[in-house]
């Protein structure tokens, strides 16, 4: 018939779908970065800024992070300890105090004027002693400097203490060598903005990097902060594809240049110049969950143990320097200081310090000491080895808190009016607001946790009877009740100027035959109960907490909504302070 295909047309047809097809796929991985998984998803220009046609000009990508080179590298633990050695004897009587490119550290750059060992220092009962503060970025060589003695203080993030660890206990938590464990004395900030999530812009809540790819520096605040996300919205850490480089600002590197990865996680100011890119957006940082990172310096056991004044006077230097700091004429003093020592401008410096809180003595008090402190020492310490323990991150049992924490100077100075006096300076005051205005800002996550509540009840604590033994005794309904309230309050205080709505839900196996005003009644009796509660235990701000009642409408599994007893349950919901213009 005159105008049907040819055979031959039909072969020349598949011959260029093939080649196109063979073209994607080697085009894919050229793309692909080293080491990473497969990741089956489709990519849409658009929601990456790549293919916005009302722009009247291109997005600049070259010269917004603070590096332009990357690599990849393999999921690893951290090196060996390269070897113990007891710790250098001080020449002129000078402490080694390593620190890192860091906002936080502030205060002791201020109190000891500089770097340089020209400040005299003194204990309480007046020795004179110096202080040189070593530059260290590298956590490796800053534990293997401290570790062979050369410096006798070294500093962390305390969720990456646990890592450090590694190389210094057995399997079963036991140390190697005592003269090397570190002693933590004081926390010196939280991490306030410098660290965070950037996303695409097809990125809603943390649940959806669920099957995501995601960049970031391994063994880092950064992977401590990425896991605390994931495990609070539900998302198993397996559930992300994660590509690892050697820093955060690496990290960043990549993200802006391969369009394909979902996610970085990162540092100031990286993370806020690509939130600013056309297809970005600040998924969440660390001045919503701003009680998540808290860092501190340690010194060697031997070392404190020979020189408690020393210690001390440290201590006391830097909690009088975060008073002298709220002067601006005092922070532009420390932003030169800082500027000469990081080898950075000075305005950057001033600009950095927004990215730290400074801890004085009142919250050290509250972090150390206070046990319903839902953002205290111990929960951070267990809540670091929990998440590194679920990735093989550690190999060794659990070292208890204790063993590493001293807080007996922070008591010491509690005794005097000077520091006593302090008062928590990081708090948020919340107004009070509707459900539906909290609503009004974009979610961060979901936290669906599993109160089991007795039918028709949203008594927290129900006794039931039970019979064991032949005798009736008296039983908590839900024995764990309180583990998950603490769960609970962990993640507000973590998300300490976030707002949290805490959902009630009910069962369905009265439907069509109450009302369903009654249902979410109920709910909603069950979700103000779990806000009492953590309002009179964990003294969080009741405004902070908005409640709701949705009654059967939404079942946790929708391909099993007759699953009573886990629809009766608690969901978190956790929105920024204010909506985004």
């Amino acid at each position: 018939m005159p105008g049907k295909p040819t055979p031959v047309f039909y072969l020349a047809v598949l011959g260029v779908i093939a080649a196109l097809v063979a073209f994607a796929v080697f085009r894919s991985d050229l793309l692909a970065p080293k080491g990473a998984k497969d990741v089956a998803q489709k990519i849409d220009p658009g929601q990456l800024g790549l293919g916005d046609q009302d722009a009247a000009e291109a997005p600049d990508t070259a010269g917004i992070t603070t590096v332009k080179e990357y690599t990849f590298k393999p999921s690893e633990r951290l090196p060996e300890v390269k070897g113990t050695a007891a710790y250098s004897q001080m020449e002129d009587n000078t402490v080694k105090f390593a620190l890192n490119v860091w906002a936080g550290w502030s205060p002791i750059i201020y109190a000891n004027s500089g770097f340089r060992a020209d400040k005299v220092w003194r204990t309480p009962d007046g020795q004179e002693f110096k202080v040189e503060l070593v530059l260290i970025d590298d956590p490796v060589q800053m534990r293997d400097a401290y570790a062979a003695g050369e410096i006798h203080i070294g500093w962390a993030t305390l969720d990456m203490v646990p890592l450090l660890l590694e190389g210094f206990v057995d399997r079963s938590g036991r140390p190697r060598d005592s003269s090397v464990m570190p002693r933590i004395y004081q926390q010196v900030d939280w991490s306030n903005g410098g660290d965070g999530i950037v996303a695409r812009n097809r990125i809603d809540t943390v649940r959806d990097l669920r099957g995501q790819t995601v960049v970031l520096a391994e063994n880092s605040p950064s992977q401590y902060f990425l896991l605390n996300m994931l495990v609070a919205a539900g998302v198993q850490p397996s559930e992300v594809n994660m590509v690892f480089t050697s820093d955060a600002f690496q990290a960043a590197a990549a993200f802006n240049s391969q369009h394909e990865m979902a996610a970085a996680v990162s540092w100031a100011p990286d993370i806020y110049t690509l939130s600013e890119v056309q297809g970005n957006k600040m998924l969440v940082d660390t001045t919503t969950a701003n009680k998540l990172i808290a860092d501190v310096w340690f010194a060697r056991a031997d070392f404190a143990e020979d020189h408690p004044g020393i210690i001390e006077g440290l201590v006391r230097g830097i909690f009088d320097a975060m008073v002298d700091l709220k002067k601006d004429s005092s922070k532009q003093e420390v932003a030169e200081l800082m500027a000469a020592g990081y080898n950075i401008p000075a305005g950057e410096t001033l600009s950095m310090l927004a990215d730290a809180h400074s801890t004085n003595w009142a919250e050290n008090y509250q972090f150390f000491l206070n046990k319903n402190n839902p953002t205290n020492f111990e929960r951070v310490w267990n809540q670091a080895y929990y998440l590194y323990s679920r990735i093989n991150k550690v190999s060794h049992q659990r070292v208890p808190f204790d063993q590493v924490v001293d807080f007996s100077v922070i008591e010491k100075l509690g005794r005097e009016e000077k520091y006593s006096s302090q008062e928590n300076e990081y708090t948020v005051s919340f107004v009070p607001k509707s459900t539906t205005e909290v609503r009004g800002a974009e979610e961060i996550l979901t936290n669906t946790v599993v109160i089991h509540f007795y039918p028709n009840s949203w008594e927290l604590e129900k006794m039931i009877t039970k019979s064991e033994d032949g005798k009736e005794i008296g039983v908590l309904y839900d024995p764990n009740v309180q583990n998950v309230l603490e769960e609970i309050a962990k993640l507000a205080g973590q998300f300490g100027t976030a707002r949290i709505i805490i959902e009630g839900h009910t069962d369905s196996s009265m439907k069509g035959s109450v009302p369903e005003s009654l249902v979410k009644e109920l709910s909603g009796n069950r979700a103000g109960a779990v806000k009492q509660a953590l309002v009179e235990k964990y003294n969080l701000d009741p405004n902070q907490l908005n409640v709701d009642g949705i009654g059967w409408a939404r079942p946790a599994n929708s391909e099993d909504p007759l699953n009573h007893a886990q629809n009766r349950r608690v969901e978190i919901k956790v929105y920024p302070a204010e909506a985004q213009p």
